[in-house]
C-alpha cells in the first residue's frame, strides 16, 4: 500500500501528525487553502471572511477518495459502515482454518494473535464463544454470560457488546486497533482485549489460554509480529 503521509516543511508546523491518515488530511487541507488563498488574491484577513472561499462537502470527498485511492481503507467503528460503503472499510476478519499455525513452548497450538490493548495480571484461560450477532447478545443479556467466556469479536465499535461487556473474561476481536472504540472500553472496564486478531483453526467452544500479559501495543507503531500476543488452543 501506499504511504498516504506527506512531508511536512521544516519550520512551518510543529511536528507532523502522530497517524499517517491524519497528516494525509491536514497537508491536503493546507495546500488547498494555500492555493486559494494565492488565487483569490487577497490578504489573510480579508479571505477568512470571505464564504465563497471556505472549503465544501465536495473539497473533503475528494480528498477522501484520493486517500482510497492509494489503496488505503477506514477501519469501521460498527459493522453498517461495512454494509454502507464497503469500497472505504477493511473487510472483517476472518477465522482461517489451514491447520498452519505454529506451536508454543509447551507444544501448544498457536491458533492467533493480536494487539495487546493493556498487560493483565495474568494470562486467561476461557472457552471461546463467538459473538457477532444481536441474537448472541439477546441471549447472554437475558440468560447471562457464560463462565470464563473469551469473546471472540469482528465488531471493533463495542456498540453490539457494550450491554455485556463487563462480563467477559477478556475479549479478542479481529478487527480496528488498540484505539478503536472496543480497545477504550474494554481498558475502561478492565476486560482484557486483543484487537486486530489474526485467527488460524479457532473454533466456538474451543478452550484456549490468551497472553494478555503481553507487553502493550504501541497505538501509533507500526504492527510488529513479534510483539503480537498469542492465544493457543488447550482442548
Amino acid at each position: 500500500m501506499t504511504d498516504p503521509g506527506t512531508a511536512v516543511p521544516a519550520g512551518k508546523w510543529a511536528k507532523p501528525a502522530m497517524t499517517h491518515t491524519v497528516e494525509f488530511y491536514h497537508s491536503r487541507v493546507r495546500a488547498l487553502v494555500a492555493e486559494r488563498l494565492a488565487a483569490s488574491g487577497k490578504t489573510w484577513e480579508e479571505a477568512v471572511q470571505d464564504p465563497a472561499l471556505e472549503l465544501t462537502r465536495e473539497d473533503f470527498e475528494r480528498i477522501e477518495r484520493e486517500l482510497l485511492d492509494t489503496g488505503y481503507r477506514f477501519e469501521m467503528s460498527a459493522q453498517i459502515s461495512l454494509v454502507e460503503e464497503p469500497d472505504k472499510y477493511r473487510p472483517l476478519g476472518k477465522i482461517k482454518d489451514t491447520g498452519e499455525g505454529e506451536v508454543d513452548e509447551s507444544g501448544r497450538p498457536v491458533i492467533g494473535t493480536g494487539q495487546n490493548v493493556f498487560r493483565a495480571d495474568k494470562d486467561i484461560t476461557g472457552t471461546a464463544r463467538l459473538v457477532s450477532t444481536v441474537e448472541t447478545v439477546m441471549d447472554m443479556l437475558v440468560n447471562g454470560v457464560p463462565e470464563d467466556t473469551i469473546a471472540i469479536i469482528d465488531d471493533s465499535g463495542g456498540t453490539l457488546t457494550a450491554p455485556i461487556l463487563e462480563h467477559f473474561a477478556g475479549v479478542v476481536c479481529m478487527g480496528g486497533t488498540v484505539r478503536s472504540h472496543l480497545g477504550i472500553l474494554t481498558r475502561e472496564y478492565g476486560v482484557p482485549c486483543l484487537m486486530d486478531a489474526v485467527l488460524d483453526g479457532l473454533h466456538d467452544g474451543d478452550v484456549v489460554q490468551v497472553e494478555y500479559t503481553k507487553a502493550p501495543a504501541d497505538a501509533y507503531a507500526a504492527s510488529d509480529e513479534a510483539a503480537r500476543a498469542r492465544i493457543v488452543k488447550i482442548s
